[in-house]
């Protein structure tokens, strides 16, 4: 009986702790947290702002600390790193036409109507990188309702205008320069005009020096002493 009873709670440990590690291991190789481990990485930092277009392993997050904004495939295997002042724009594309977008150096095109239906709902980043210009998030495709979560074309909708919106907030930043267009900008700088030479000063007057007095008691020179002179001398 004793034996039986040992069996019994063996494994039941042996129970839990499978599904202990089972439960840790989806946990901790859940998309999103993979995506954001990626990112945090990359980015130097915990991301401030993150969006996971879930099932297609893609995501983008923002470090304004840091000052870089990054992009993932994958589930995070290939990251792609830009500076924030490298954001372009952002588009909202839904069933393959544009009805939002921010785009730099221009006036911002709202979202103005509410979209409750539609089979694709994508949000396209786009970057001063002639290699990598742009970025697709596609938050909803048909037949993500089978296996999203309450989760619905307009909800993807919404978060795509709130990163439009984000968009647009970069945008108006001032736009920084490298260093070599900071170097390039410094060369070309016209020199400031030399200083025009302020008026000569005039000369010091230099003190006259006293000239030497006799020492108290010291002899007159020889050729003053006409005293010791003898007339006779002179006669003759």
């Amino acid at each position: 009986m004793n034996d039986v009873v040992r069996l019994l709670l063996m494994l039941a440990l042996a129970g839990t702790a499978v599904t202990f590690a089972g439960s840790f291991a989806i946990w901790f190789f859940d998309e999103d947290r993979r995506i954001g481990r990626a990112l945090k990485r990359v980015l130097k930092g915990e991301p401030e702002a993150m969006l996971v277009a879930r099932g297609r392993g893609r995501g983008v997050g923002v470090n304004f600390a840091t000052g870089l904004a990054a992009v993932a495939w994958d589930a995070g295997a290939w990251c792609l790193v830009y500076r924030i002042d490298e954001l372009m724009g952002a588009e909202l594309i839904i069933d393959d036409q544009v009805v939002a977008r921010a785009h730099r150096d221009e006036p911002r095109r709202a979202l103005d109507q509410r979209v409750s239906h539609a089979a694709r709902v994508t949000l396209r980043l786009i970057f001063d990188d002639p290699q990598h210009p742009d970025f697709e998030l596609d938050l909803w495709l048909t037949g993500d309702e089978s296996r999203r979560v309450a989760a619905s074309p307009g909800a993807a909708v919404l978060e795509a205008n709130r990163w439009l919106a984000r968009a647009e907030a970069i945008l108006r930043r001032p736009r920084a320069l490298n260093p070599s267009a900071a170097a390039a900008a410094a060369v070309t700088a016209p020199l400031p005009p030399p200083a025009a030479p302020g008026p000569t000063p005039p000369p010091t007057p230099q003190a006259e020096l006293p000239l030497p007095q006799p020492r108290a008691g010291a002899e007159p020179p020889p050729w003053e002493d006409d005293d010791d002179l003898d007339p006779d001398d002179d006669q003759r």
